[in-house]
Parts: C-alpha cells; sequence; structure tokens
C-alpha cells in the first residue's frame, strides 16, 4: 500500500490536492488543515491512506501522522466513513477535536460538519480515553506537545494492518486478527491469514 507521496502540488481545491510524483499526478482528498499546511510550499510530503470500495478507490493525504492516527480512529466509530471523518478534522485541530472528545463535549462535537447528537455521543463513546499525548510530531514545534493514538503494532503487523483495512475489513477486525499474529510475521502470510 502507499505509505506517503512526496512531489509537487500541481493543484489545490477545496476537497484535496493533486500532487506530481514522477509524471502521474495523485489526486488527494484531504482536510482544510492539510490544505492549510500545504500553502507555504509547492512542493509537499503527504501521508496516505487509501480506501478501497467496489465503486471507488480514494486517496486520503494528511500532512502529519497525528492526523492520520485521528483519521484511521475515526473510521472505527461506527457511521463514521471516510469523507465524514475528512469533514470533521476540517472542523478542528487535532487537540481540539481531542480536547472535546476526552472531555464529552456532545454539544461542541455537535457543531462540526456532518456531526450530530447521536454522532457525537457515539465518537465519545469510541474514542474517549484512547488518546495519548505524544512529542513525536515531524511539522509540529518541539516545544508542543500533540494529541495523537498510541499505535498498537508496530513493523510488518502494522503493515498487515494497514493491509487488511485497505482491502475492507473493519478496523476492530483487522485489529483481532493482527492481534493473533506473530511480530515477525511476513506482510504476506499475514494477509492471507486475514
Amino acid at each position: 500500500m502507499i505509505a506517503f507521496i512526496h512531489g509537487q502540488i500541481i493543484e489545490r481545491n477545496e476537497d484535496g490536492l493533486v500532487v506530481n510524483v514522477n509524471g502521474v499526478g495523485y489526486d488527494l482528498s484531504c482536510s482544510q488543515n492539510t490544505l492549510d499546511d500545504s500553502l507555504s510550499s509547492d512542493e509537499g510530503r503527504f501521508f496516505v491512506h487509501t480506501s478501497v470500495r467496489e465503486d471507488a478507490i480514494t486517496l486520503f493525504g494528511f500532512s502529519t501522522t497525528t492526523e492520520k492516527a485521528m483519521f484511521l480512529s475515526l473510521l472505527k466509530v461506527n457511521g463514521v466513513g471516510p469523507k465524514m471523518a475528512i469533514k470533521i478534522l476540517s472542523g478542528a485541530s487535532m487537540n481540539e477535536l481531542s480536547r472535546m472528545i476526552e472531555m464529552g463535549d456532545v454539544k461542541a462535537l455537535s457543531n462540526l460538519p456532518k456531526v450530530g447528537k447521536k454522532t457525537a455521543e457515539q465518537l465519545i463513546l469510541t474514542l474517549k480515553g484512547k488518546l495519548v499525548l505524544s512529542q513525536e510530531e515531524p511539522k509540529a514545534p518541539k516545544s508542543k506537545i500533540q494529541l495523537t493514538l498510541a499505535p498498537k503494532f508496530e513493523g510488518t503487523r502494522a503493515d498487515v494492518l494497514s493491509a487488511l483495512v485497505n482491502l475492507g475489513f473493519r478496523p476492530q477486525d483487522a485489529e483481532r486478527v493482527v492481534g493473533d499474529l506473530p511480530e515477525d510475521v511476513e506482510v504476506q502470510s499475514g494477509i492471507r491469514t486475514g
């Protein structure tokens, strides 16, 4: 799967970017935060999540790993798909969104784009207590602390998890499969197990 894309930004629009990588233009759907980050340069590196459905393949791009981790967390919430997750990320910074979830602020979450009261409650129910502090963020000033999710898997198991989700597994089901795999599993073998 595609982990990141580095190239020249040749087009910006309200929904995302087109990035030229060696003559191939990749259309990335992005949050407003990533679009704002991209304004400082005509070249950029974007962390990618690939969404595969029977009628479309969509690339979602993120300027930071924190934003990508939050996006993947939002996908675990019942009723939240990739497009809604991007809209939610566009409505608040990572710190604001994390604070709203941790504080159980249904009213503030309900004010985000595409989020009603039931979705806000589901966000809190699913994600509260699962956000941790991290000081590792490539684009953030070193003095700032960012909120992100602690990765459950590393190395090839993380690759297997990503592949299974991209193949259409629900994130919860993919995590269960990967949790049963040995740490030194080969990616292809892990995917076949799923």
